[in-house]
């Protein structure tokens, strides 16, 4: 399934188990205008609507339209090899998943003490690029300690609209 989205279209691809995977596109321009208001809309994919597939859109909707609705939203059950593993990349990236919230920010090597291992900053950077459902799973979150953004798999442009985006709806929620 493609979801045309602000960032661009994301292929979304899973089975009746759960969530496989999610492509987003790499962006070379940040979106402005029309185009950072672009509703999620199903592009291309309808005959494919499993129940979790039907759930990561109904997720990436409320996180690009109204994001603070996914705090109440399930997460669509998840069917990735990497996630089924007893090891540390998944553990990292459910404890990603569980304890970093919209509009937070963790550095690799807070990432790395809540996942059990506190000098295992560099893996937490490993586990970040191997993560199969980005923004669900936000490793966009995940920054240097510096501050700087660090790498991101939908490139520097996708990350910074993506704390962007969470940055300005937090501020709004919180009035």
């Amino acid at each position: 399934m493609v979801l045309l989205t602000p960032v661009g279209k994301i292929e979304i691809s899973g089975c009746e188990t759960g969530l496989h995977e999610i492509k987003l596109p790499k962006m070379s321009l940040l979106p402005s205008g029309a185009e950072s208001m672009a509703m999620c809309e199903v592009y291309e994919g309808t005959e494919e609507m499993t129940e979790p597939l039907q759930q990561c859109m109904g997720w990436l909707h409320a996180y690009f339209c109204e994001p603070a609705r996914t705090a109440t939203l399930p997460v669509p059950a998840f069917h990735h090899p990497l996630l089924q593993q007893d090891s540390f990349t998944s553990k990292v990236l459910w404890t990603l998943l569980r304890e970093v919230k919209f509009g937070e920010a963790v550095s690799y090597k807070h990432l790395a003490d809540l996942a059990g291992n506190s000098k295992a900053a560099r893996a937490v950077g490993g586990a970040m690029r191997s993560n199969p459902i980005p923004i669900i799973i936000p490793c966009h979150r995940v920054i240097c300690s510096s501050g700087r953004s660090g790498n991101y798999g939908g490139g520097n442009l996708m990350k910074e609209w993506l704390l962007s985006h969470e940055k300005l709806h937090q501020d709004k929620a919180a009035y």
